[in-house]
């Protein structure tokens, strides 16, 4: 009888003990949530990608005609007007192409004169029966020849006065010298292709950056949407512009597909130079004053609770009293799906500390938080974003992270 009511009290003790552990794991299994507020706020969807400041214009003066570099009248950052003179080419070897090309005109004009003679001869004799027709014919053939070679000459002579007259290098158009590639004494030599001389840029206070964008972004770029960019030579500072154009032409590079777009920029301040790198952000979609909510908040599931579907079709049915079928919830999806919405779930606290789903509609995403466009929130409603010390099925900490590489346990799951 005495080891009865020994062990009586023993029994006890181990009951409380089980029942607390039981009743804190229960606990334990919910956890504790981390929330975050419906607040509003503006949305933006944005596009970054690099690109290089460039002129609108620039023109690459060369020479049409090889030689030497006599003169040079202008210089780095100097502005110049259209037709101003630039460079000044040696003529000496020039001057002697013109003064051969006369001489030889001169000479084709003599044999001109002598084979017109000589044609009024032989048609005089002719007449007079005096030489055959071959002669006559031979002699006009002649005087032919003869004004032919005057037109020749006068061709050489006309292109050997435009070579000289491009050993003068003027400029093609008004605006600044941004690079001079030549010094005076230095050869150019035009045979293939002309070299170049100057660069000169039309307008500086107008330029253009050259961005390039992945074809994973490209669908959404459109002319007229607003961009931002800075430079490194001035961090704190953000400049500016205007997608003008998206080439088509695709650039291949180690096969990343890429497309050119051209974004125009105002320089009143002459503050953005030529080459300069810029970090570019294109604002392909923008929202103001809307319901917003943290990303993570929508792809958040809890544990040790009924799962998100069956708790949504509840949380339907205690809203519509009136219906009598599980599926108020699934007819709520397809009504949103229907609108061209994008439907979505998100589980909210309530003020008695419990989580409770909600059906919801999103709109337009910068990735760390999402539009809200229906009215099943409202601002300052708190959504569930993570649950602390929750526990999983297995036994794990629901907050544990477990490498799917790392082999498992004998008999575990």
């Amino acid at each position: 009888m005495k080891k009865v009511y020994f062990i009586i009290p023993i029994v006890l003790v181990v009951m409380i003990l089980l029942y607390l552990l039981l009743g804190a794991k229960s606990k334990n299994a919910q956890g504790e949530f981390t929330t975050t507020e419906v607040k509003r706020g503006n949305v933006s969807i944005l596009v970054t990608a690099t690109g290089t400041l460039e002129a609108v214009t620039t023109v690459l003066v060369g020479s049409q005609v090889s030689g030497t570099i006599s003169a040079l009248y202008a210089d780095f950052n100097d502005q110049v007007k259209k037709g101003q003179i630039l460079a000044q080419l040696d003529p000496t070897f020039l001057q002697a192409q013109v003064a051969q090309s006369e001489a030889d005109l001169e000479k084709t004009k003599a044999s001109i004169n002598k084979a017109q003679k000589d044609y009024d001869r032989s048609l005089s004799l002719f007449e007079k029966k005096m030489i055959s027709e071959a002669d006559k014919e031979a002699a006009s053939t002649s005087l032919e020849l003869a004004k032919a070679d005057e037109k020749s000459s006068q061709a050489t002579l006309a292109r050997a006065k435009t070579n000289l007259n491009y050993a003068t290098i003027y400029s093609p158009i008004d605006g600044v010298v941004i690079s001079r590639d030549v010094d005076v004494g230095q050869t150019v030599a035009a045979s293939l292709s002309a070299p170049t001389i100057f660069t000169i840029a039309n307008n500086l206070n107008q330029m253009q950056v050259d961005a390039s964008i992945d074809e994973a972004d490209i669908g959404n770029i459109r002319d007229g949407q607003t961009a931002s960019f800075t430079v490194d030579a001035y961090p704190d500072s953000t400049f500016q512009g205007t997608v003008k154009q998206v080439r088509l032409s695709p650039v291949v590079v180690q096969n990343v597909v890429t497309y050119d777009v051209i974004i125009t920029v105002s320089n009143p301040a002459m503050l953005l130079k030529p080459g300069m790198t810029a970090n570019v952000t294109i604002i392909v979609d923008h929202r103001e004053n809307v319901l917003k909510v943290a990303s993570s908040a929508l792809r958040f599931q809890p544990t040790g609770l009924p799962s998100q579907t069956s708790s949504a079709a509840k949380a339907s049915r205690r809203n519509n009293p009136g219906t009598t079928s599980s599926d108020s919830s699934a007819r709520r999806w397809q009504s949103m799906s229907a609108s061209g919405k994008k439907p979505s779930a998100i589980w909210i606290l309530e003020p008695n500390g419990k989580p409770k789903p909600v059906m919801i509609q999103t709109g337009i995403s910068d990735g760390s938080t999402t539009q809200i466009i229906s009215n099943e929130l409202k601002e300052g409603d708190k959504a569930i974003i993570g649950q602390k010390n929750s526990v999983s099925s297995s036994g794990t900490n629901g907050n544990q992270q477990v490498n799917p590489f790392m082999p498992s346990r004998p008999g575990g799951r």
